[in-house]
């Protein structure tokens, strides 16, 4: 099975413009999602797609391949597609899975990496997957930056909300999850959503696999045991921080 993984970056984010580009211990935030991913993923089937200037410069710098993409996609799932046919078109190679890595997930590692891939080698009926990982306080679970999901007992998502999720009105035991942005497509999957149109619930909740739920197909679950932070505001920054100070991946790429 041929795979690639493609970061895609934009500098016009509507809730912290620029922040592809912000530093985290020294390094531009991006820079560590590269380098992170490039433990799991070989560097000839790794890129950065975007459509800005200035991250096509630091990609270069960095040594990373880097794919112009249109600065029309409002979502991230839509702009991989364009940069997977466009690499696939240069390479001449048709590639089996692609993995969407989100350029604000700055504590992604290889264990992660290798957890979203290894179901597709043994379940041919799975065409997406979306990590999640466990919320144990209330600030995240009301921060409507987190993007929160229940799924049934197949492990297949029931819904994604920025809302507290599911709402405990009985008052019982109950575990929230939040979604990682680790997300592995079959290719043929890719094409057939990206031709989908934006649906209303991926609309009104920014969030782009509400359109494959709203049109009747599986997402695959799988929980992983990591506390991880999606970058979208300053603070993030300095919480991102933190945990990398600590994660034993960081001091692979990073003295400190």
């Amino acid at each position: 099975m041929k795979c690639i993984a493609i970061i895609p970056a934009r500098m016009k984010s509507s809730r912290f413009p620029g922040k592809p580009l912000k530093k985290i211990l020294g390094i531009p935030m991006l820079e560590h999602v590269y380098k992170r991913a490039n433990m799991f993923f070989d560097k000839k089937n790794l890129f950065i797609a975007t459509c800005d200037k200035e991250i096509k410069k630091f990609s270069q710098n960095i040594g990373a391949n880097c794919i112009m993409t249109s600065n029309k996609h409002l979502r991230a799932s839509d702009r991989v597609k364009e940069a997977l046919l466009k690499i696939e078109k240069i390479k001449k190679i048709r590639y089996d899975l692609i993995i969407l890595l989100q350029g604000d997930e700055p504590l992604i590692n290889p264990n992660m990496l290798k957890k979203s891939t290894e179901i597709f080698f043994k379940d041919s009926s799975v065409n997406i997957v979306n990590l999640m990982s466990k919320i144990d306080n209330k600030k995240e679970i009301d921060d409507y930056n987190e993007v929160k999901v229940i799924y049934d007992n197949d492990m297949n998502a029931i819904n994604f909300s920025r809302l507290p999720m599911p709402f405990n009105h009985s008052n019982v035991k109950i575990c929230h999850y939040k979604q990682v942005c680790v997300i592995p497509f079959r290719r043929n999957f890719l094409v057939k959503y990206s031709k989908m149109k934006p649906t209303k619930y991926e609309i009104c909740e920014s969030i782009d696999m509400m359109r494959v739920i709203e049109n009747g197909y599986k997402i695959k679950m799988i929980e992983i045991k990591e506390n991880v932070i999606s970058v979208d505001t300053k603070k993030d920054l300095q919480k991102a921080s933190k945990l990398l100070v600590q994660d034993k991946y960081t001091k692979k790429y990073l003295q400190l």
